[in-house]
């Protein structure tokens, strides 16, 4: 659904790691071949409140990544749907081998779900920090790679991805994100979602920085800027038509997530531009820096994730597209 203004701007009453939790209770309820994998982060993420109720169907595997890998992979091979779980960090940096190697290169089938993602992970700090992930996933042959923005979008891609063979990476906030979508609404792999329309500048979003852009598109039509927000959770495959026909309509782009401006959305976003529709870009997004403690408005300063720093790139953009 095209918004035209976007003004509400509120947090949802569940927390994306209760629906996680919710989605892969019914979801095992249903199939008896789903399996939930924790590494010793039950908590966290809520299946501790659902085990009593599958307790054939949940595995903790402890404090030991690699080896949850591992454990999936041999599942997978036996025909189970095994659905893992973890920091976004151990789900990618740490266990990145065994993922590549015994998941996607034995072409297996494994369900990954990384949470605190980027500026989330707050107090966990700079260990914990997560801004390489989507990089690293995208590197792999054949893999989808996904930012999910709000509960709607997680509870359906989850559901989704039952049903779809392969390596699916799925990369969320835990805890309250800002409400986009109603229910009942789809997600396919490889589109993206307008969620706004503007002739002046594209401002292409994923994750927690959807709802930043559209702040930052409000700030920007008080100045007299018309810009168009997509959505593009959908980070591998990528949306190259949505982004070539926003781009010669308004020939000015800014990406802007919650990640390494290197690897992630912004990368993928140049590639496509670069070979289909050369256009002036701007990446909002961590640069050259490591994670650290703090409360994520904090992070989000410090690192020039703001609306504020989008509307900077935006004006940025739009001088270099009027002086071309």
């Amino acid at each position: 659904m095209i918004q035209t203004s976007f003004q509400s701007y509120e947090l949802e009453k569940v927390e994306m790691r209760q629906i996680y939790a919710n989605t892969l209770l019914d979801l095992a309820q249903n199939n008896p071949n789903v399996i939930a994998l924790e590494a010793d982060l039950m908590s966290a993420i809520s299946t501790n409140k659902i085990i009593n109720q599958i307790p054939n169907q949940i595995i903790n595997c402890g404090i030991m990544e690699a080896n949850m890998m591992g454990v999936a992979a041999g599942l997978a091979l036996t025909g189970k749907i095994p659905y893992l779980h973890t920091f976004a960090q151990f789900a990618t940096r740490r266990a990145f081998d065994q993922l590549f190697v015994s998941g996607a290169y034995a072409k297996l089938n494994l369900k990954i779900l990384g949470s605190d993602s980027g500026v989330t992970a707050e107090h966990n700090g700079g260990t914990h920090m997560a801004f390489e992930d989507l990089g690293l996933v995208r590197l792999i042959p054949n893999a989808y790679v996904y930012e999910v923005s709000d509960s709607t979008m997680l509870g359906y891609l989850l559901r989704k991805i039952e049903k779809e063979y392969g390596i699916h990476y799925i990369r969320t906030i835990r805890k309250n994100a800002v409400k986009l979508y109603d229910e009942g609404e789809t997600f396919e792999s490889g589109k993206g979602k307008v969620l706004r329309e503007g002739g002046d500048v594209t401002i292409i979003a994923s994750g927690i920085m959807v709802a930043e852009s559209l702040r930052a598109a409000d700030l920007l039509q008080g100045l007299g800027i018309q810009a168009t927000v997509i959505d593009m959770f959908s980070i591998k495959p990528i949306d190259k038509d949505l982004i070539v026909k926003y781009a010669k309509q308004t020939k000015a782009v800014v990406s802007a997530e919650n990640h390494n401006v290197i690897g992630g959305l912004g990368s993928a976003v140049a590639e496509v531009l670069s070979e289909h529709c050369p256009t002036h870009l701007k990446r909002i997004g961590v640069k050259e820096q490591f994670g650290q403690v703090g409360k994520v408005e904090y992070l989000k300063e410090f690192y020039k994730l703001t609306r504020k720093d989008i509307v900077s790139a935006v004006e940025e953009v739009i001088l270099l597209k009027d002086h071309r």
